[in-house]
């Protein structure tokens, strides 16, 4: 399976946190699953560590790419495509970081590990 880590879920599986739900860290740990990391969880880390949003992630904010080289986890970069279709997205919802990670599981056949029921709306597998 072709897992995509929301950022809270990428988060929770480096703090050991119990507040990531048991199939996903399941899921996560086995390592038969290709594990992905957007690069707009990237980007919603820097920027939520820079405005005081999550101020215990200045260790993971300083070294994203060495906090996903160091699971094994694969980088999924933004794209244009990708971009294109997380602005195309119809309703309401605005956050660009999750219409983003929604894009990116839309167009690359991804199970999207995350907590949030309003992707399902959206059409994607999610897993929690």
């Amino acid at each position: 399976m072709r897992l995509l880590l929301d950022t809270h879920a990428f988060f929770w599986w480096l703090s050991g946190s119990n507040r990531l739900s048991l199939p996903a860290r399941q899921a996560i740990g086995d390592e038969d699953n290709e594990v992905i990391v957007s690069a707009a969880s990237a980007w919603e880390i820097a920027t939520k560590h820079r405005i005081g949003k999550l101020p215990d992630a200045e260790a993971l904010a300083l070294d994203i790419p060495g906090a996903i080289a160091g699971q094994n986890f694969e980088e999924l970069p933004i794209t244009v495509e990708h971009a294109v279709r997380a602005g195309a997205l119809p309703g309401p919802h605005r956050d660009p970081f999750d219409r983003m990670l929604i894009a990116q599981a839309l167009s690359g056949n991804l199970v999207l590990v995350s907590i949030e029921p309003l992707f399902d709306s959206y059409g994607v597998r999610r897993l929690w």
